[in-house]
């Protein structure tokens, strides 16, 4: 596993090594060891989600403000443009975003540690998204922020409005929003 440091150092993207010939492919999508070794983290993952939707779909940007769940997210099928912001009030990079694009093409990986938020956008006419959680989905601590908060200043890929569901247009500004210590 290749590891890509992004502008916020806690942020990783994970690059598998990837067999292939002309039958098709193979790659370890997930081994302990490597994890651990590459992240630090040393929690097991609790829980694994499964999403499909429909190109223009943003979903976020969702964080746990009790239960934080860490994220290990990935794309099966189609594109998707993956975000996490910092919403440690602590932290140097805090209301700092990171985004890039994961796809069943590139079967890059992103750790979203606990105590980020987190969102993506598709691209594709469809996505299939994948992730590992640290901590099981806890609904009546969920926050949302804003995808389009002006603050943060997300540079979503967007060509016309995004599907939104009602949670998702009820985000918050950061600047009003429950964040950790």
């Amino acid at each position: 596993m290749h590891v890509i440091n992004s502008e916020i150092p806690d942020v990783l993207i994970l690059e598998p090594k990837v067999f292939g010939d002309s039958r098709g492919f193979f790659f370890e999508s997930y081994n302990q060891k490597n994890f651990q070794d590459a992240t630090g983290w040393k929690s097991a993952f609790v829980q694994d989600n499964h999403s499909r939707s429909q190109k223009g779909v943003l979903r976020g940007l969702h964080y746990q403000i009790i239960q934080p769940q860490g994220k290990l997210v990935r794309v099966v099928s189609g594109e998707v443009f993956d975000v996490a912001v910092d919403v440690r009030k602590s932290s140097p990079t805090f209301g700092r975003w990171v985004g890039v694009n994961l796809s069943a093409e590139n079967k890059r990986q992103m750790w979203v540690p606990p105590g980020f938020a987190h969102g993506f956008l598709v691209l594709t006419d469809f996505a299939e998204f994948l992730y590992k959680t640290t901590d099981f989905y806890a609904p009546q601590h969920e926050r949302c922020i804003a995808w389009d908060d002006p603050d943060l200043a997300i540079a979503w890929p967007l060509s016309e409005p995004p599907l939104l569901s009602a949670k998702d247009k009820a985000g918050s500004p950061l600047k009003d929003a429950e964040v950790f210590m």
